[in-house]
């Protein structure tokens, strides 16, 4: 390598004076010559994502108008810069290069994405971007009881009357203050999303919009194998469906919950649907069997925001795997701050430079904030695991390993036998009827999700391929969210709202299928760590995927360490191969995991007469649009 940055550097000072991309016609003469370009371009560009992250994460914990135009600024001059790389790449054909490894770099370098729009569409569409960003992140509403008060965020105060409260028309008071006023007033600036977006997946050389995020997964029959996947798993769901929509009726009567129709969503403790563990106690399987109350243990122990970060720093260095850097500490924001408006939802970023990695979240000691920190620093790990790599290739090679990697070490975190390690919990083995009762909650997150991860990119795949008129992007919205999942608002909804953007991925332009994929890649990646660790064997009561806990597996970490260092160096299914022996994104090891509580339900949804499925939702126009394909 040093002898190659010599050549590098004599190389390009013979000819300092010719100007942006001519110094590089004769490299396409050498694969030496090749390797010096891109060597240099990825030192340009490891810059440019320092520049353009840094702007991002000002604004991101510093919601002004200032940092907002400061960082399209930032952004606006990345484009301008990779758009002259890109040409220069195509100039010099380095995508037919004999060498793989030079290929592999000018096909990702040449995929410029928005940067390809002239820069007054860019603007445009970056303006359009923040501002459904910044609406989201300072939306406020009106408490039920005080309708004067209208400062209630999302998180805390809106989650929590979420989370708590059970009376249904407080809920569906929360759920519409939310959806009227972090999606509706976004209608025109996703308008021109979608039409800048379609122009510059044209641009690009794609159909749509859709057809440029699928491209990421390198792999033609992706979209397919999302639908087979989706199918595979609704037999599980409409279990766990028709049980939850059985005992919600129990609860709340006739009147407000049909026995066989659409959940309404309002009372699944979250915004969206798409988990629903906050609300447990009213469908806890064995309720006289009472949960691992880790909120309480850690209130009790005094736990604070830094003792969770410490605690998943210690697990990844109990795998052999890298410290959190001290930057990490003095540069993150990991409590909301007082003084100034943030983007509270919770993110990992890769600044580029100098392992310096940071995480931007409002953390809050509970369960839940328990797991989130775990997944939010094993993207940190990834990033400092795959340094070392070009800054092209600093990446997944798969969207969805990076979400799968910070998850499957929270499988381990949350088993009965890791908690007891941490002092979390006195007892590391469950009896029957509290494992059904521990798998039923993980499955309102883990499986529950399926079925809404797969509607926000199969909604807005129709949107981006125009299969979708502009009247029916609300209700078919909803006729998807129906269709797919069995829920629906908790009223009437109208071609006069506009509820998607009231989701902040959908605000952010941050393409959904990716945690899909995660929710199915993390138990392909738990079993083959499990396996490494000795933590599982196939049919030991004793060794189950459920009460695996790999902490302190050198051996699983090794494992893991080079399945994340290889970065996007390589395709997905290689890498993946060589890490669970697998080349495909597989359900079998989630549904494995999950097996015991799947034969429950049915069992007891027998015993009960519980209904399954359900019909269209009828809170939409009936003439909105027929069914979608899966």
């Amino acid at each position: 390598m040093r002898s190659l940055l010599v050549y590098c550097l004599v190389a390009f000072a013979l000819v300092p004076w010719l100007p942006y991309g001519t110094a590089y016609e004769t490299c396409s003469a050498s694969a030496q010559q090749a390797h010096c370009f891109f060597e240099q371009e990825n030192s340009k560009l490891r810059e440019r994502y320092h520049a353009e992250y840094s702007a991002a994460f000002t604004y991101n914990t510093n919601v002004t108008e200032e940092n907002r135009q400061a960082m399209i600024a930032v952004y606006a001059e990345g484009a301008r810069q990779n758009k002259l790389l890109a040409q220069t790449i195509r100039a010099a054909n380095y995508a037919k290069s004999e060498d793989g490894n030079i290929r592999r770099q000018a096909r990702m370098l040449q995929e410029l994405g928005a940067d390809v729009l002239e820069p007054n569409d860019y603007l445009e569409l970056k303006n359009a971007i923040s501002a459904m960003q910044s609406n989201y992140a300072t939306t406020t509403v009106c408490s039920y009881t005080n309708r004067t008060n209208c400062s209630l965020t999302l998180e805390p105060h809106i989650q929590e009357r979420l989370s708590n409260s059970r009376d249904p028309a407080e809920l569906a008071w929360y759920w519409r203050e939310w959806y009227d006023k972090a999606g509706t007033p976004m209608r025109d600036n996703f308008a021109k999303y979608v039409r800048l977006t379609r122009k510059a997946a044209n641009l690009n050389g794609y159909r749509s919009y859709a057809d440029y995020w699928v491209h990421f997964y390198e792999d033609a029959t992706f979209e397919s194998q999302l639908d087979a996947t989706y199918k595979a798993l609704l037999p599980f769901y409409r279990q766990i469906h028709g049980y939850v929509r059985y005992r919600l009726r129990q609860h709340y009567g006739p009147e407000v919950v049909p026995a066989e129709g659409n959940i309404p969503m309002h009372l699944l403790g979250n915004m969206w649907g798409q988990s629903w563990n906050e609300v447990i106690d009213l469908f806890t399987p064995y309720p006289e069997r009472p949960f691992v109350d880790v909120t309480s243990e850690m209130e009790r122990q005094a736990y604070s925001v830094q003792k969770l970060f410490e605690l998943g720093d210690q697990f990844f260095q109990s795998l052999g795997m890298r410290a959190l850097p001290p930057t990490f500490w003095n540069r993150s924001v990991l409590t909301r701050p007082a003084d100034r408006e943030v983007v509270c939802h919770a993110s990992a970023w890769d600044f580029y430079q100098d392992s310096d990695v940071r995480i931007k979240m409002c953390t809050e000691v509970n369960t839940h904030y328990l797991y989130v920190v775990h997944h939010e620093l094993g993207h940190i790990q990834y990033y400092l695991q795959y340094e070392q790599q070009p800054a092209v290739y600093r990446g997944a090679p798969n969207p969805g390993f990076h979400e799968a990697v910070g998850d499957v070490i929270a499988l381990s975190v949350m088993s009965a036998k890791h908690l007891q390690s941490i002092n979390l919990t006195s007892n590391g083995t469950l009896d029957e009827e509290s494992r059904i009762n521990e798998l039923f909650k993980r499955a309102l997150s883990k499986i529950v999700f399926l079925p809404f991860g797969y509607t926000m990119d199969k909604y807005r795949y129709a949107v981006f391929r125009g299969e979708l008129d502009e009247s029916q992007w609300n209700c078919g919205f909803w006729q998807m969210r129906s269709e797919f999942g069995g829920v629906e608002p908790p009223m009437a909804r109208s071609d006069k709202d506009f509820d998607p953007p009231a989701k902040y991925h959908i605000d952010a332009d941050v393409e959904y299928l990716r945690y899909f994929a995660a929710h199915i890649f993390q138990f392909q990646f738990h079993k083959a760590l499990c396996r490494l660790a000795g933590q599982y064997a196939p049919g030991d009561s004793t060794r189950t995927l459920d009460n695996c806990d790999i902490f302190g597996s050198r051996r699983a970490g090794d494992a893991f360490k080079k399945f994340l260092s290889a970065g996007n160096s390589r395709h997905w299914k290689e890498v993946l191969e060589e890490f669970t022996g697998e080349t495909e994104m597989d359900p079998a090891a989630l549904l494995e995991y999950f097996d015991p509580l799947y034969q429950w339900l049915k069992r007891e949804n027998k015993r009960l007469g519980v209904p399954l499925g359900w019909e269209d939702t009828n809170k939409i126009p009936s003439n909105c649009c027929g069914a979608f394909s899966t």
